[in-house]
């Protein structure tokens, strides 16, 4: 017999929705974390909480701490699929973070790899629909098909969180590509004043137009990044180069650069890491490493290395944290299949990288580090 609403009582009702929030034994939960997977406003669940408290369903380990003395209730798990973009460094730090997160919240990961490639990530998304998912988190860099592989999905009811490049209906999570632009652009610019009188002879940009416009928007945050910094930089010509392919790819579009230009004062922005050390080497090879001035996105290892190097004309690398991705992935997924409001953008947080502070934020790089970078 089908229960009538009015015989429910919704006190009760939200409290379980606090119990259930408790998603593994022993997790203990702030207030904000409550209200963020419940949904109920801040007097609701505090006073929910506190009365969890008084009967014993829940204790208090600290000051506005809570924590559920009984194991989770058995559901269902439910099954993501994760569609890799390659084997980067950066991929894989995404992918370890995620595993960890869905051990941790007890989710099932199926996880396929694109290889950089359309027809493998119009070949993935076939698969994980076969597969019966229940949410995706596609992460492959060509724009041009993104709209391909979310109708697959969206028309299989499967929900979408695109990673770092929109697809059409998914949610996006990843860099604030401007921002991150502007982070660099200002550093940039913050070097050339301190080292080079403010001026510079040529400003050479490195994009990735593949990838569409939202990445496009690190470029034009380094422009507008270096405009805040250099007023009068627009009077030096600039250049755009393709930053697609590999490292020897983007080294050789940089080396017939160079050829064709004379080596002058050259300020770089790049949409990555890969592109910017390959800038750095080019330069060098050319004899003309001190006319360059080179700032990255991602702070890859390589990258943090470089860094590390004296005398390194890196000056900065933008950090994206891709091993803090799945704590945040995870839990957004979560609160789709829950039915739950989410924002339709979420934003990694960036950080400058220099060599002032890269040993403070990845102490783990060191011989001897131990335990989580420091944020």
């Amino acid at each position: 017999m089908k229960q009538s609403r009015s015989s429910t009582v919704q006190a009760v009702v939200r409290a379980c929705e606090i119990i259930k929030a408790f998603r593994h034994e022993g997790e203990e939960l702030l207030l904000s974390d409550v209200m963020e997977r419940t949904s109920l406003h801040r007097t609701t669940a505090f006073r929910l909480l506190q009365s969890l408290v008084s009967g014993g369903m829940l204790e208090r380990t600290a000051r506005g701490v809570y924590r559920c003395p009984f194991p989770p209730s058995p559901s269902r798990r439910f099954r993501l699929g994760f569609a890799a973009q390659t084997e980067s460094e950066f991929v894989r730090g995404v992918s370890e973070s995620l595993q960890r997160a869905a051990a941790r919240e007890r989710v099932d990961l199926v996880m396929v790899n694109n290889r950089y490639s359309v027809k493998e990530a119009l070949r993935n998304a076939d698969l994980l629909v076969q597969k019966r998912v229940d949410l995706v988190l596609e992460y492959q860099t060509y724009e041009r098909v993104a709209p391909i592989i979310s109708s697959k999905f969206l028309e299989a009811r499967i929900p979408v969180i695109a990673i770092e490049i929109p697809h059409p209906g998914a949610v996006y999570f990843g860099a604030n590509n401007y921002q991150a632009g502007v982070i660099g652009g200002r550093a940039l610019g913050r070097w050339a004043k301190e080292h080079w009188d403010g001026t510079a002879e040529r400003v050479l940009l490195i994009g990735l137009p593949i990838a569409g416009p939202l990445p496009a928007l690190r470029i034009t945050g380094i422009q507008d990044g270096l405009r805040l910094e250099l007023p009068r930089i627009g009077e030096a010509p600039a250049a755009h180069l393709d930053g697609k392919g590999d490292f020897d790819q983007v080294l050789g579009v940089v080396r017939r650069w160079l050829r064709r230009n004379s080596p002058r004062r050259t300020l770089v922005g790049t949409v990555n890491d890969m592109c910017a050390l390959a800038a750095l080497r080019a330069f060098e090879e050319a004899g003309a490493g001190l006319l360059c001035a080179v700032i990255g996105q991602n702070a890859i290892r390589d990258a943090r290395n470089e860094l590390r190097r004296p005398g390194t004309r890196l000056i900065g690398t933008v950090a994206y944290f891709p091993e803090r991705y799945g704590d945040d992935l995870i839990p957004l997924a979560l609160s789709i299949l829950e039915h739950k409001s989410v924002p339709p953008a979420t934003f990694v947080k960036h950080q400058l990288l220099t060599s002032k502070n890269v040993d403070l934020i990845y102490p783990l790089d060191l011989p001897g580090g131990m335990g989580a970078h420091k944020g």
